[in-house]
Order: C-alpha cells, then sequence, then structure tokens
C-alpha cells in the first residue's frame, strides 16, 4: 500500500459526527475519515453487539478497549483485548465480530 494526499493532520476521533450501524443485537457507531480508497475509523461497539453480516472486507484492527470476540466461518474464535490487533486481506477468511462487554476499535481498511 502507498498512502499518497494526505497531508500531516491531528484527529480529535471525539469531535467527528458518529454514523450508527445496527447489529443483529446492538450498535456500532462509526467515526469515519476517508481518504480515496482508504478508510480510517474509530468504532465504538455497544456491549452484546453481535454483526449482522459475515465480512469480507480486509482491516488492519486494534483493540484500544473492551473485548472484540471475531468468528470466522471455519469455526475459530480469536478474541481481541486492549493493545491487540489482527490484520486480514480482502476475500481472505470471512469473519463475523461481536462485543458481549463492549469494545472500542481503531480500523484501517
Amino acid at each position: 500500500m502507498k498512502l499518497t494526499g494526505i497531508p500531516f493532520q491531528v484527529t480529535d476521533w471525539t469531535q467527528i459526527a458518529g454514523e450508527a450501524h445496527s447489529g443483529d443485537v446492538g450498535v456500532a457507531v462509526w467515526r469515519v475519515k476517508q481518504y480515496g480508497d482508504l478508510r480510517v475509523r474509530m468504532v465504538d461497539y455497544s456491549p452484546g453487539y453481535v454483526a449482522d453480516h459475515w465480512c469480507e472486507k480486509g482491516h488492519i484492527l486494534l483493540c484500544v478497549s473492551g473485548e472484540l470476540h471475531t468468528r470466522l466461518r471455519d469455526g475459530r474464535v480469536v478474541v481481541l483485548k486492549p493493545g491487540m490487533s489482527y490484520e486480514v486481506a480482502d476475500g481472505a477468511e470471512p469473519h463475523r465480530s461481536e462485543a458481549p462487554e463492549g469494545a472500542q476499535l481503531f480500523i484501517v481498511d
């Protein structure tokens, strides 16, 4: 990946309006910055959140707070705690997020 056209800047994520995305259970609030094809997000998952879809998009994801449970379609479950990340390519492994106690994530995709 080559990052171009992004001047040096500081982001105060608390100042970016959130977009609510309902899951099967709960809600994810996305704060988004878009740079061409690159999307950078701070996402807050409500306690009990369960995604409403299997995601096949690639991400670089960092757990900032809380705990994220990621189910892979092959049956594996990965648990991220603060300071942990996962990386997955587009179309590599379908995954679905759950946040039993809530979580905040920083995501680049």
